[in-house]
C-alpha cells in the first residue's frame, strides 16, 4: 500500500472525510475544495457516503474530538472505503482549532499505514484492499508531521509482521538476520554474537532456555548513534525475543496458551520497530536496542526444574518452572546493558499471562525503579498513543518472594502475584533507572474489540499489535531531551 501527502485534491478519487466536532465553518470551506456546499453533503449523518456521478465520498463524523478519536475515524473511514472497492483515496481532515495539531497530522500519518495491515505473506488469495492514500495536507508543518507518522506507521507494520510471522521461518538466526537488514536499510548498526561469543559471555540465562533446541541462540547488539545525541549516557531498549515458547519441560496446555506463542518475540519486534522510527525520523538521542533470541523447546538437553544456572554476572539461579523462561533470558541482557553506564534502561517483553488476567488487553503493565519525572513521561506517553500503561508496584516484600533457598533467586514464586515477581526478577539484575513493561496482553489480540453504533472502538487489527513501537517513539519525542539531554 502506498501512502503520499497532497494539497491539490483531485475531483476523480473519491475522498474520505474525516471531521471533528464542531468543525462546521471548517467543512463548508473543506466542500468548497471540492466545489461543493453543505447543502449538496449536509453535516448530519455519523456516517454517509457521496456520488454524483463524477465524485464520491465518505464523510464519518468523530464523537468526541480527542486523538485517539481521530485515529478510530481513520481507520474507521478506511475499512469502509476497502469495503466498497476503492482503490485509491484522498483522505481530509476538517478541523477546527486544535492546539496540537502537528501530533494530529502525525497520527493520520500512522494510521494511513496501520489501518488497513493484514499479514498476507502466504496467503493463496489475498483479500482486495484501498492500494493508494493520498492525505490532504493544507501546509509544509502538516506535510513534515504525516510523513514523521508514516514512518511510524511502517514501523509498527514491520513489527506486526515479525510478530506474525510462523516460527518455522522466524528462528532466532533469522530474526538476528532481519535486524541487520533493518539496520542497514535505516541507518543502525547491526551486531550480533552466535553461539560461540554468547558462552564466551557466560549468558547462562540465555544458554539454558536455548538446551532443548535444535537451533541456535543469538543476542543482537543494535545502535543508533547521531553525529551529536543530546544524552551523554545512551538510553537502552531491551526486548524479549522468545521465537517460540513451548514452556519446556514446564509444558503449556493447549489451545489456550500455546497456540499463540509466536508473538513472545513482540517485545524484540517492539524496541526494533521503535529504533528504526527513531532512526528514519533522526531523533537527536543515542539509542541502543539489545535483543536476547532463542526457542524454549523440551527436547535435546532440555534444562529442567531443580537445575541451577548462572547468569552472566555470576548470579545462581534456581529454576523452579521452564516456563518462567524470558526473564532468564532478559536478565543476561540487563547486565548486558551495565557496561553502557546507560541513563536509562526500558525493557518490553510478553513476560506473565498474569500481567494480561490483571488487565486484560486494554493496557500494558507497568514497574519501573526511575524517577516520578520518568515515571509520569511514560505513562502520559502511554495515554498519548493510547497504549495505556498501569503501574503495579516493585514493594521489596516481593523480592522476598523469589528468594531461593538453595541458590540467589529462584525463576518462579508461583501464580501470587506472578506479574510482579516476575518484574522483581528483573530487578535483581538492575543497575540504573530502569522501566519493565509487560505486554503479555496487548502484544496479540485473537478478538479486536466489536464497534460500538457502527463506531470502533479501538484501530487495532486481529493478531500482532505492534505495541510499544508508537509508545517509545512519543516518549521520546515529547519528554527525551527534558529527561536526558545534556
Amino acid at each position: 500500500m502506498k501512502a503520499s501527502c497532497t494539497q491539490a485534491l483531485q475531483p476523480e478519487i473519491p475522498i474520505l472525510w474525516v471531521i471533528s466536532p464542531g468543525a462546521t465553518q471548517a467543512w463548508a470551506q473543506a466542500l468548497s475544495l471540492w466545489g461543493l456546499s453543505p447543502a449538496q453533503f449536509p453535516l448530519r449523518e455519523k456516517l454517509s457516503f457521496y456520488n454524483d456521478g463524477t465524485r464520491q465520498g465518505l464523510q464519518v463524523q468523530l464523537p468526541q474530538g480527542s486523538l485517539d478519536h481521530l485515529r478510530r475515524g481513520v481507520y474507521y473511514s478506511l475499512r469502509k472505503a476497502e469495503e466498497v472497492g476503492w482503490t485509491k483515496v484522498q483522505l481530509v481532515w476538517v478541523h477546527e482549532g486544535e492546539s496540537d495539531w502537528p501530533s494530529y497530522y502525525r497520527a493520520i500519518g500512522e494510521m494511513a499505514h496501520m489501518s488497513l495491515y493484514r499479514f498476507l505473506k502466504y496467503a493463496v488469495e489475498p483479500p482486495t484492499s484501498v492500494e493508494e492514500i493520498l492525505v490532504y495536507v493544507p501546509s509544509a508543518e502538516a506535510a513534515r508531521a504525516v510523513e514523521e507518522g508514516f514512518i511510524i506507521g511502517e514501523s509498527v507494520n514491520m513489527a506486526r509482521d515479525w510478530v506474525n510471522e510462523p516460527p518455522n521461518i522466524l528462528t532466532a538466526e533469522e530474526l538476528a538476520h532481519r535486524i541487520q537488514e533493518v539496520g542497514a536499510a535505516a541507518g543502525f548498526r547491526v551486531q550480533v554474537l552466535h553461539k560461540a561469543q554468547i558462552e564466551q559471555e557466560k549468558m547462562g540465562g540465555l544458554l539454558a532456555v536455548n538446551r532443548g533446541s535444535l537451533l541456535p541462540p543469538t543476542f543482537t547488539i543494535a545502535e543508533y548513534r547521531p553525529e551529536a545525541p543530546i544524552n551523554k549516557q545512551p538510553i537502552v531498549l531491551v526486548g524479549k525475543g522468545l521465537v517460540f515458547d513451548t514452556g519446556g519441560l514446564s509444558l503449556k496446555p493447549t489451545t489456550d496458551s500455546m497456540d499463540y506463542m509466536k508473538c513472545d518475540m513482540a517485545g524484540a519486534a517492539a524496541v526494533i520497530g521503535a529504533l528504526r522510527a527513531i532512526a528514519l525520523l533522526k531523533l537527536p538521542f543515542h539509542v541502543i536496542a539489545l535483543v536476547p533470541a532463542t526457542d524454549n523447546r523440551p527436547g535435546e538437553n532440555a534444562y529442567t526444574p531443580n537445575d541451577i544456572i548462572y547468569i552472566s554476572d555470576g548470579t545462581p539461579v534456581e529454576i523452579r518452572n521452564t516456563d518462567a523462561e524470558g526473564r532468564l533470558i532478559l536478565a543476561d541482557a540487563l547486565v548486558y546493558a551495565r557496561r553502557y553506564n546507560p541513563a536509562f534502561v526500558l525493557d518490553f517483553a510478553t513476560l506473565t499471562g498474569a500481567a494480561a488476567m490483571a488487565v486484560g488487553h486494554y493496557a500494558s503493565v507497568l514497574f519501573t525503579n526511575a524517577s516520578t519525572a520518568i515515571r509520569d513521561a511514560l505513562i502520559e506517553a502511554g495515554w498519548h498513543t493510547y497504549e495505556r500503561l498501569v503501574e503495579f508496584p516493585l514493594w521489596e516484600e516481593y523480592g522476598h518472594m523469589i528468594r531461593s533457598d538453595i541458590a540467589a533467586i529462584k525463576n518462579s514464586a508461583g501464580r501470587e502475584a506472578g506479574a510482579i515477581t516476575a518484574a522483581k526478577f528483573l530487578e535483581y539484575f538492575v543497575r540504573y533507572p530502569w522501566a519493565h513493561i509487560d505486554i503479555a496482553g496487548t502484544a496479540y489480540l485473537n478478538k479486536p474489540t466489536a464497534p460500538e453504533r457502527g463506531f470502533p472502538r479501538h484501530y487495532q487489527v486481529k493478531y500482532a499489535s505492534g505495541v510499544g513501537v508508537r509508545l517509545t517513539v512519543a516518549f521520546l519525542m515529547r519528554h527525551g531531551e527534558r529527561l536526558f539531554g545534556n
